[in-house]
């Protein structure tokens, strides 16, 4: 962002949380871990064990769960970044990007790791 100012463009951010789109989708998420998942080495699959591929599943399910149907959030938050005079550095749209990713951007990167 900050290389592009020399060069007069602008560079905008928006981060959003977690949004019911195509690549949240439960269906093609999993497909396309289970074909890699496929594809790996036994080796690979011995390693990681058939336990470590149920919970990832599950968590994507979790995930799933927490996405929020609106995308408006997002498409105005574009808007604005397009049209302002004066627009923000970044955008963060959604509750989960607010909430929870914000202010855990300002602590100590072992402490995010852990959460």
């Amino acid at each position: 962002r900050i290389e592009m100012r020399d060069f007069g463009v602008k560079v905008i951010m928006i981060e959003p949380g977690y949004f019911k789109t195509l690549i949240t989708n439960m269906d093609v998420m999993e497909k396309n871990f289970l074909s890699i998942w496929e594809n790996l080495p036994e080796e690979t699959k011995t390693s990681y064990g058939q336990n470590y591929l149920k919970k990832f599943l599950l968590s994507l399910r979790e995930m799933q769960k927490q996405c929020s149907p609106n995308l408006r959030l997002v498409t105005d938050c574009m808007e604005h970044a397009l049209t302002s005079q004066h627009p923000r550095t970044r955008y963060s749209a959604g509750w989960d990007a607010k909430f929870f990713y914000i202010p855990l951007s300002y602590f100590p990167s072992a402490l995010t790791d852990l959460l």
